[in-house]
């Protein structure tokens, strides 16, 4: 079935993400921030542009959303023409960004008042992830709405889990990406500590993969790594600005997070070494730079 949606929010994640919608046979409507990109999404995909959220919106049944950070958010869904001024009663708005379940819960209050309903639907995956159409997606909301979005969410999803009331996806999206931080930690620290003793990383990942160390950032981020190369994934920056979102929810809910903290500490080493674009594989880098710290 054909449903009107419009997508707001065309990064590294939404242009894919949209795309699929298109593909799948919605009439898809679009805004981004840079206009031209938006012009390049329809160019390649058809569907329509727009110039504000809030006419992207203009008689849509399903809205998406995939932008920065929660001012991103605001801004798009309540600030000056953002989607909430035009979204009519009873859409339903799926918002993609990684964001504070605080920020989740404000924006299902308003949405609410407009007789409209709001799924917070973090996803994981990455860029590949998206392109592929393969992302893991995390959703708060009620179940009603969450079984009418479903179905055009599988269009670029592997794996979807309603978790809870909104802010359920958000908080779940915390824990995915603090259980990534140590096991990337873990990881180059396991490469570094191979290196530095003479053995060969590429046998002993292969030995090792195959038992308990095993992990999706080994199989898939170890080569790299070992070659120093980190223009693949999810940015440092990005991975800062999510880790900051955790602590903030840990520091409220009294959660002890030391782990967390101190790869985010290293994270910010990895930007003075000017890595705020290198993937988060980039912490094996930030141990490379102190053995050469040493030398000299």
């Amino acid at each position: 079935m054909s449903e009107k949606t419009a997508f707001i929010g065309l990064g590294v994640m939404g242009y894919p993400m949209a795309g699929f919608l298109a593909k799948a046979g919605h009439k898809v409507t679009v805004y981004n921030r840079t206009t031209a990109k938006a012009e390049k999404w329809v160019k390649e995909y058809g569907g329509e542009l727009a110039l504000t959220p809030a006419e992207a919106v203009t008689g849509a049944d399903y809205v998406f959303a995939c932008v920065g950070n929660d001012d991103d958010l605001r801004s798009v869904t309540t600030g000056d023409a953002g989607a909430f001024s035009g979204m009519a009663s009873g859409t339903v708005f799926v918002d993609h960004t990684t964001a504070s379940a605080k920020v989740a819960r404000e924006l299902a209050d308003a949405a609410h008042k407009l007789e409209c309903t709001f799924l917070d639907a973090p996803v994981s995956g990455g860029q590949a992830g998206a392109e592929n159409g393969v992302l893991t997606v995390m959703v708060g909301g009620d179940e009603e709405s969450f079984a009418k979005a479903e179905p055009l969410i599988q269009n670029y999803a592997k794996m979807i889990k309603l978790l809870g009331p909104v802010g359920y996806g958000q908080l779940t999206k915390m824990v995915n990406q603090i259980c990534i931080a140590g096991t990337v930690q873990g990881l180059a620290e396991g490469i570094h500590f191979a290196k530095k003793v003479g053995l060969d990383v590429e046998q002993v990942i292969e030995t090792i993969s195959k038992g308990a160390a095993q992990s999706w950032q080994m199989e898939n981020r170890y080569k790299t790594m070992n070659e120093n190369f980190f223009d693949y994934g999810f940015a440092v920056d990005w991975m800062r600005k999510d880790l900051g979102i955790a602590l903030e929810e840990g520091r409220s809910n009294k959660a002890h997070l030391p782990v967390t903290a101190l790869v985010d500490q290293f994270y910010s080493e990895v930007q003075a070494l000017g890595g705020s674009r290198w993937d988060t594989s980039s912490l094996i880098a930030r141990l490379e730079s102190m053995n050469k710290q040493k030398k000299n």
